[in-house]
């Protein structure tokens, strides 16, 4: 919250770069309130919840396998380490690109002066990841140990292995577009990776494989705008915090309207997904029997958090004095949507549940 607002002198009032009683914004009005110091419960709250998605790719598959029956797939741990930054690197560079068009509708946003962009750093992270993943196939799903393990001319010859170099060759146009004139049309190579990982999630032995790929799309796809879209947008309201505040404001409004729409598709996607893979009748024993339906349930329990903070958010937007109040609750629903995006590469890594 703090980080959020300018301070103020004994008397109270704001003094940010101007003189006492000097408005900022629209004349007349100020969004701004004294300066507080962060919370010691908020900044442990912060902690856990960057400790919890850094672990979830070490011990969240022992942990998810734990009394299952179930084996563990070799190099799980790296699998879910690799697809967690490739997610990471989709949503950062798809939510600048997202962030950015809503910030054009806000009169006066002053987008000359955006926040540093991510993009090249995350098409790097994502390269990287993607490489990692198509080693991992090139050795038929078995972790390399050495270059001659690895048969790279084999991708050609596999659907997976045609997949997993789409997604390097996305990457690397991704990071290309990033350092051109015209940034934003890295979103184009960015929907290949994500119709590439929507395919490669339902392959054609799989019943239905279109519907399950059409899902996964859409999942993915709001997913990432929610998540990324939300990290650039409080990233504009923070660097504009003390120049142009209703302008940061503004564009939290109107990405807080798209993100219900976003919720509520990856809920009904989500819904739908899990009905394919567990039959209604065993959903229940599933999500507690199965490595997949226990990852699964943690995933909801979470994005039930998620969805909680966002309605504070909201709430604080439109009802408080102070709109870019809103900024705090709707910091610890971006920290919580990470832990989401570490829990969902679990979920690509584990095996699937059995349809009893």
């Amino acid at each position: 919250m703090s980080s959020i607002q300018p301070s103020a002198d004994p008397g109270g009032e704001a003094t940010a770069g101007a003189g006492a009683g000097t408005p900022l914004g629209t004349p007349g009005t100020s969004h701004r309130a004294p300066r507080r110091r962060p919370s010691t419960a908020r900044a442990v709250a912060v902690l856990v919840l960057v400790a919890v998605a850094a672990a979830v790719p070490l011990l969240g598959p022992s942990a998810a396998l734990s009394g299952t029956g179930e084996a563990e797939a070799p190099g799980t741990a790296g699998i879910t380490f690799l697809r967690a930054v490739m997610f990471a690197a989709l949503c950062v560079q798809l939510g600048e690109v997202y962030a950015t068009r809503l910030a054009r509708r806000v009169p006066g946003a002053p987008l000359d002066r955006a926040p540093r962009s991510w993009s090249t750093y995350a098409a790097v992270a994502g390269t990287v990841a993607a490489l990692g993943l198509a080693s991992v196939v090139a050795t038929g799903n078995l972790v390399p140990h050495q270059l001659s393990d690895m048969d790279i001319g084999g991708l050609y010859a596999s659907r997976d292995g045609r997949l997993a170099l789409l997604e390097v060759n996305a990457f690397i146009v991704a990071l290309l577009c990033s350092r051109s004139r015209r940034p934003s049309t890295a979103a184009l190579p960015l929907a290949a990776v994500i119709v590439a990982e929507a395919l490669r999630a339902h392959p054609p032995v799989e019943d239905t494989p279109l519907v399950g790929s059409g899902l996964t799309l859409v999942h993915l796809t709001c997913g990432v705008l929610w998540a990324g879209g939300l990290l650039q947008v409080l990233r504009m309201l923070r660097l504009w915090r003390t120049s142009v505040p209703e302008a940061g404001a503004a564009v939290l409004g109107l990405y807080a309207r798209v993100a219900a729409v976003l919720l509520a598709a990856i809920t009904v996607t989500g819904v739908c997904s899990t009905l394919r893979r567990m039959p209604p009748s065993t959903v229940i024993d599933q999500l507690t029997e199965t490595a997949y339906g226990r990852t699964l349930l943690a995933k909801v329990l979470i994005v039930v958090a998620v969805a909680v903070l966002a309605l504070l958010a909201r709430r604080r937007l439109s009802r408080s004095a102070d709109p870019v109040s809103a900024y705090s609750p709707a910091r610890g629903e971006v920290i919580a949507l990470g832990v989401v995006v570490a829990v969902s590469a679990l979920l690509t890594a584990l095996p699937l549940p059995i349809r009893w």
